[in-house]
């Protein structure tokens, strides 16, 4: 019922139409910011105050506070926490929890800061009745029971930019129910006791973005984590839907992820350093081949011939692909990104160090180390997880994705903003909305399993304000609408 909005669609909107152009000629020239912008957040106000501390509450910078001074605010419901503190119910925050926390109010801050430019650059295609910038409003909440977790939405509605864009954080610490242990056991997880009982622990940070432009597409992402009897599971991923399609914009996307994925690949990792020491190893190969024997790296090649297997970023792309499907309609819901779940570290190349080259392991890796050294078979679940995606550090490449979001979509946002659309256009706009709102309550895992028993307004502010279901929409051949379609049902490789 609270997505049943096509019974009410509202008429479209007055536009400014100055200097209309046509589809897919405009040039994207560099966003000008005028003097109603906001001047962009210190970047060192940005997350925790005091790291030392992780129980308890933990001070979060305020976006409403680096306004400047007389800048609009947007008020908050009576219901939501506006305050500066992040209240974690009693939980300890580890290393990537607090990763999340602080992604979550860096990208609030950013979209803001788009938001901002977007209202004073007199170019960007305008809604005449949006008078000013969105803002972020935030929902905090403490599950039930000392020490269960927390959740933090936070949403901004109505933009000039952005018509709606929620990005939500959830920590949760329970017991596993005999349900849900089930259906873990029999995904692989030897770990887990079907029978249920088990402590656990999950994080997860997720997002969406829904533009007001037609030109600009939806942008979907999420990072998450789930531990138990000391074994750590990692998925996440990122992608775009488009409205029309822009073939640079898709393929510049998918190069984004390819080259985070390259960087945490074993394979490429492997041929890197297999290149440092080629450099290094000359004059020993030199003096083999006078004695005429074949050295250990040219006698192993001989012994065992490399295996070709998909690259890092190919396994990510593939599994989005087929995630992202309506079976019904047999179409995609989007040109993809990457997508993984149930990754975990059981295939590192690289050195055991921390993150800025110490010897100092982060709390995800003393975790998985914890996990490595246990001698239980039942604590192992290494050998049972999916082996379709293996980074060299599950923790780490999952970080990498998340801190890529904004690089990744920002570009295309700022490439599309001044693209003045018609009517026509906002119609097909809100009949496509209509397939990601389908996915989202027929297929999506996340969301079916929350709506049993979650909280559904956090759930929900992934749907777009404004969809329609007309009956039998079928794009004219040879139209813009028809080639989106086209290849929706046929995905391609965009790299």
């Amino acid at each position: 019922r609270a997505m049943a909005t096509a019974n009410a669609l509202s008429p479209p909107p007055a536009r400014l139409r100055a200097g209309a152009s046509s589809f897919g000629n405009r040039k994207s020239p560099s966003p000008g910011v005028s003097c109603h912008s906001r001047p962009k957040s210190s970047r060192a106000s940005v997350g925790f105050v005091n790291q030392s501390s992780n129980t308890g509450n933990v001070s979060l910078a305020s976006s409403s506070s680096r306004r400047p001074a007389g800048a609009m605010t947007r008020a908050s419901p009576t219901t939501s926490s506006t305050g500066t503190t992040a209240d974690t119910n009693g939980v300890t925050l580890d290393d990537f929890e607090r990763f999340i926390v602080e992604l979550q109010q860096t990208l609030c801050d950013e979209l803001e800061r788009i938001e901002w430019e977007g209202f004073g650059n007199d170019a960007v295609a305008k809604d005449v009745s949006v008078t000013k910038p969105g803002a972020f409003i935030k929902d905090a909440y403490a599950r039930p029971g000392e020490n269960s977790g927390f959740g933090i939405t936070r949403v901004m509605e109505n933009g000039v930019v952005f018509e709606k864009a929620g990005v939500n954080v959830s920590v949760i610490r329970d017991v596993l129910s005999p349900e849900r242990a089930r259906a873990m056991s029999s995904r692989g997880r030897s770990c887990v006791d079907p029978n249920g009982g088990q402590q656990y622990a999950a994080a997860a940070l997720s997002l969406v973005f829904h533009p007001r432009s037609p030109f600009v597409p939806t942008f979907r992402a999420d990072v998450r984590r789930f531990t138990v009897a000391g074994n750590s599971w990692y998925g996440g991923g990122a992608d775009l839907t488009p409205y029309y399609l822009f073939d640079e914009d898709a393929s510049g996307f998918h190069e984004s992820y390819r080259d985070v994925c390259d960087a945490h690949d074993p394979q490429l990792v492997i041929a890197r350093q297999g290149k440092k020491k080629e450099k290094s190893s000359f004059f020993s190969k030199l003096v083999s081949s006078v004695k005429g024997h074949k050295t250990v790296d040219e006698a192993r090649l001989v012994s065992s011939p490399p295996v070709e297997t998909p690259s890092l970023h190919a396994s990510c792309k593939t599994w989005c692909d087929e995630y992202f499907f309506l079976p019904a309609r047999l179409e995609h819901r989007g040109v993809g990104g990457v997508f993984f779940d149930d990754v975990v570290d059981h295939n590192r190349v690289d050195n055991k160090s921390g993150d800025d080259g110490s010897n100092a392991k982060s709390d995800d890796d003393k975790s998985n180390a914890k996990s490595d050294d246990s001698k239980s078979d039942k604590n192992k679940s290494n050998d049972d997880s999916d082996e379709r995606v293996k980074p060299t550090n599950a923790a780490r490449f999952t970080k990498a994705i998340g801190e890529n979001w904004l690089l990744s979509y920002e570009p295309v946002v700022k490439k599309r903003w001044e693209t003045q659309y018609t009517a026509a256009h906002e119609k097909w706009h809100h009949q496509r909305r209509g397939r990601y709102v389908e996915f989202n309550l027929l297929y999506d895992r996340g969301v079916r399993f929350g709506l049993d028993g979650g909280r559904v307004e956090s759930i929900m502010v992934s749907a777009p304000p404004r969809v329609r279901w007309d009956y039998c929409v079928d794009p004219p051949p040879g139209s813009e609408e028809a080639r989106l379609v086209q290849v929706l049902r046929n995905p391609r490789e965009w790299v």
